[in-house]
């Protein structure tokens, strides 16, 4: 066996190499293909009504739009700006998400064939569900969004072409009895 390994080592050093670049090119294939029919990222703006409240700095883009940028499912994104309270009495806040669409690569309205609801699958929550707010007080808020990962919401993602959603943030204040 060795007197035939010392005779023909260049023909096996030629087979190993062989073998390698092939697993190589396919292993590199695979990945370029994977990577380009699973990268869902999803752009977007998201626009906020308040009411009761003034917004203010942070990430807003004219006072009235937050850009979430390009998020991923299974990611968290944070965006901070500033509420001043414009109540003269002592208020809490509610936040409410509205109006939420996602569109498709021909920019049609793919929404009603979602399979979980909205929330579930951009799901909004922020750092001020307890607070009170006394008259003309600012605080720092910070809303974080969070998209599913569920394997029937990435499926969906993927039939339908989803390239872009919205929805609108609604946040009031309620004056404290």
């Amino acid at each position: 066996m060795i007197t035939l390994m010392r005779r023909h080592w260049k023909l096996i050093l030629l087979c190993i190499g062989v073998s390698l670049t092939t697993l190589i090119i396919i292993s590199t294939v695979v990945s370029i293909w994977l990577s380009g029919s699973h990268n869902l990222r999803l752009p977007s703006l998201g626009t906020i009504r308040t009411v009761g409240v003034k917004v203010f700095n942070g990430d807003l883009i004219d006072g009235a739009q937050i850009n979430w940028g390009t998020v991923y499912p299974g990611t968290l994104t944070n965006r901070s700006f500033y509420l001043q309270s414009e109540s003269n009495t002592p208020i809490t806040l509610s936040l409410k998400q509205l109006n939420f669409t996602l569109f498709n690569s021909r920019k049609e309205n793919v929404t009603g064939h979602l399979p979980l609801s909205p929330i579930d699958a951009l799901n909004l929550t922020w750092n001020c569900s307890s607070v009170i707010l006394h008259p003309k007080q600012a605080i720092s808020v910070t809303l974080t969004l969070n998209v599913s990962n569920e394997p029937k919401f990435i499926k969906f993602l993927l039939n339908y072409e989803v390239v872009e959603f919205n929805f609108d943030i609604c946040i009031e204040a309620i004056p404290l009895e």
